[in-house]
């Protein structure tokens, strides 16, 4: 069982610390490119307040989002909008979050989220920290992969290993950094192949951050990753 409790905890440190660095931004710099392609910051902004609406709605037993091009419609139509309207959507959406999250309930319930995925209510703290701590990094304000929490690369290796298990397209792969190690890809005896790196850059390659230059491959060529 994961620690809801703990969990929305990180994500409201998380969230303070993406708010801290976007006030310091201003309508111009806003409107730059992001490191996500096709993607301004004001669309990673967008992006993070109406996801974390739709985790509530989730939460609370609705659709994660009213349709697929519901969900892209809204990000475009909030990613021009001013600094001031963004910050306080951010941090207003991220307050119902933490509401929807702190209220009482059956932690142990399955629940529904995008693309027909389901997950234990428990881990979608977890997930929200996620989308916060990548999208941080994604914003290009100078918070890298290398400042996220000991802690989260830690789960996130196992939380992305585990999202690409099973997957017909990856091989037999054992992801370690050196003390720890996690199996990933088609199901076999024993993985082919062994992937080692500094946590940072083992999960630049599995959130599809970096391309893995960085990373050590033994058995094979590094495998390519379905998007995520």
């Amino acid at each position: 069982m994961m620690d809801h409790a703990h969990d929305l905890a990180c994500v409201r440190e998380a969230t303070n610390r993406l708010l801290n660095a976007v006030t310091a931004m201003d309508n111009a710099s806003l409107a730059e490119p992001s490191r996500l392609p096709g993607w301004s910051r004001g669309h990673v902004l967008a992006h993070l307040a109406r996801n974390a609406d739709a985790l509530v709605n989730v939460l609370q037993g609705r659709p994660m989002y009213a349709s697929a091009e519901a969900r892209d419609a809204d990000i475009e139509r909030d990613a021009p909008r001013p600094l001031e309207v963004q910050i306080t959507d951010v941090r207003e959406s991220a307050a119902r979050f933490q509401a929807a999250g702190e209220a009482p309930a059956d932690w142990t319930r399955t629940v529904e989220l995008r693309n027909g995925v389901t997950d234990s209510a428990s881990r979608v703290p977890f997930r929200r920290w996620g989308e916060v701590e990548l999208h941080h990094v994604d914003l290009g304000t100078g918070y890298e992969l290398e400042d996220l929490p000991a802690e989260f690369l830690e789960r996130e290796t196992g939380f992305l290993t585990e999202r690409f298990c099973g997957h017909p397209d990856v091989p037999a792969t054992r992801v370690t950094d050196g003390t720890r190690a996690w199996t990933t890809g088609r199901a076999a005896d024993e993985p082919g192949i062994t992937v080692t790196g500094r946590p940072a850059d083992l999960v630049g390659w599995l959130a599809g951050r970096r391309d893995g230059a960085a990373l050590e491959v033994r058995g094979g060529t590094l495998p390519k990753l379905p998007p995520l």
